[in-house]
């Protein structure tokens, strides 16, 4: 290990003013769907998450009360170009890797096809997905803070192969394997397959990383954790690996977003209704344009993705 090296997040290097507050999380990213039924069975018989609410045309799923996905029904729009700014992947991250190996067996016995892959990224172990609708679907689990490596205020986020079947072999209980077995599965069903899970991170499609720092950095208030050239780009609050990413891998040049089906909304959630206010006044004072109702900020990235910003409850 250099001598630059070190397992601690670094001091930020911005004034508090400048900055999303450390408590900063993600809140449930809306999708856009045509197929409310096909993406709600997706979501809770294979990716095992809950349905917490249902009203006329949206579903809301998550687990142990935690809203993680909003699916909004509008079969009037246009699937979204593969090629467009727009969602990469949502990622889910579970607090434990039996839960992980649980849905990644479920997904593996029930939907083999939408299987996209993995990759041990030193901060993590993520694997990939594609749903029926062709948004981009991440199911990882963190290794301790205090395992990543930080080096001239960059963590280390490599991807080196992780065998999903060695995973599994490792991880998967009993339990999932008959909870996965059976046709239907109680709501809220208690069982170490099911831990807990939070919406770790959003990965975006843009059109070009500088004009991505300059948003997501500059103004909105995240602190830029890794890159990798002009292709991609991850940042967070707080010292966490990143809450959002944007690359260009699929999307160099875009333009901003036309309505289609797909990313609906990225919800950034930070502790008080103050701390809203103060984002606003910094986009503001940046000339980025704003609605803010007093309890939610919405503002457009470059790209036109919908980011709403509001207080914990």
């Amino acid at each position: 290990m250099s001598a630059t090296t070190s397992h601690t997040a670094p001091a930020p290097s911005r004034r508090a003013e400048e900055l999303l507050p450390a408590e900063t999380s993600m809140g449930a990213v809306t999708l856009l769907v045509g197929d409310l039924d096909l993406m709600t069975r997706y979501y809770r018989d294979i990716v095992l998450l809950d349905v917490m609410r249902a009203e006329g045309n949206e579903v809301v799923l998550g687990r142990h009360g935690v809203e993680l996905l909003l699916l909004r029904h509008d079969p009037s729009l246009p699937p979204g170009s593969p090629r467009s700014a727009g969602l990469f992947h949502t990622a889910i991250l579970f607090e434990s890797r039996a839960a992980l190996a649980a849905a990644l067996a479920s997904v593996a016995v029930k939907a083999p096809g939408t299987y996209a892959g993995a990759g041990d990224h030193d901060v993590s172990e993520a694997f990939y997905f594609t749903d029926p609708e062709g948004n981009g679907v991440e199911l990882y689990f963190d290794r301790p803070r205090s395992t990543w490596e930080w080096t001239g205020g960059q963590v280390k986020m490599g991807t080196k192969w992780l065998d999903p079947n060695r995973f599994l072999a490792e991880h998967l209980t009993d339990d999932a394997r008959e909870l996965i077995a059976t046709a239907e599965r109680p709501a809220g069903a208690s069982s170490p397959a099911l831990a807990g899970a939070v919406l770790g991170h959003v990965h975006l499609q843009v059109g070009d990383v500088p004009t991505a720092r300059e948003f997501y950095v500059r103004k909105l208030g995240f602190e830029e954790t890794t890159a990798l050239g002009n292709q991609a780009l991850f940042v967070s609050a707080g010292g966490y690996h990143h809450h959002m990413a944007m690359n260009t891998w699929n999307s160099a040049g875009a333009g901003p977003r036309v309505p289609a089906l797909g990313l609906g909304t990225v919800d950034i959630v930070v502790p008080t209704t103050e701390q809203v206010a103060s984002v606003n006044a910094r986009l503001t004072a940046h000339g980025v344009p704003t609605r803010h109702d007093g309890a939610v900020l919405r503002v457009n990235d470059p790209w036109n993705n919908l980011i709403e910003i509001r207080a914990a409850a």
